[in-house]
């Protein structure tokens, strides 16, 4: 039997405070982000399967769900109310008949790229949160801490997807009087 590096008070303190932590910013993101996507008539689950579609350039159910930390049948009824908005479409590969694809529609990348130009910083509570370090430190917090956490309950490549989906937004957007705008020719994703 190994012995433990930790107390159980620790472990009950550290438990409780992230809990805690945790609940009281989620309260926040879920109301930003509930804000920003409210002029789309979309929901929470609705616009992270467009965003994860969108960077993984047709995902499968199951990618929805792994990256976008939900039920898979949450994932499929979902993308079952894009796909009827024709925001989505569903496939299968020829060489994958189990799995169901889902690929962003004209209409679905044109929504998520306004989505993305309608952005203001100025009314997002958590953004505006970090702005104190971001002056005082000279950059917004990496949150490393937290990422290793996510990286162990989650693995390689739930990050990998979560990094990527950012280095998209890097390579492919450019900021132009202060919105981001797709790349001109940047049609195709850079993760498949």
């Amino acid at each position: 039997m190994t012995e433990k590096t930790y107390s159980m008070k620790e472990a009950l303190i550290f438990s409780q405070r992230i809990a805690q932590l945790s609940k009281a910013l989620w309260k926040s993101i879920e109301k930003d982000w509930q804000q920003w996507i409210k002029p789309y008539d979309l929901n929470i689950n609705e616009h992270h399967i467009l965003w994860i579609a969108y960077h993984l350039n047709g995902a499968s159910i199951s990618d929805v769900a792994k990256f976008g930390v939900m039920h898979v049948s949450t994932a499929f009824n979902f993308s079952k109310k894009l796909e009827e908005r024709g925001l989505l479409q569903f496939s299968k590969k020829e060489n994958d008949k189990r799995n169901t694809y889902v690929q962003l529609t004209e209409e679905g990348e044109s929504i998520l790229l306004s989505l993305m130009d309608s952005f203001e910083p100025d009314n997002n509570v958590v953004f505006s949160g970090t702005l104190p370090l971001k002056e005082l430190y000279g950059k917004f917090p990496d949150i490393i801490e937290i990422m290793a956490i996510v990286r162990n309950i989650y693995g390689d490549d739930f990050m990998e997807i979560f990094e990527k989906s950012f280095s998209n937004i890097e390579t492919q957007f450019v900021e132009e009087e202060g919105k981001l705008r797709k790349k001109e020719g940047k049609n195709e994703k850079e993760f498949v």
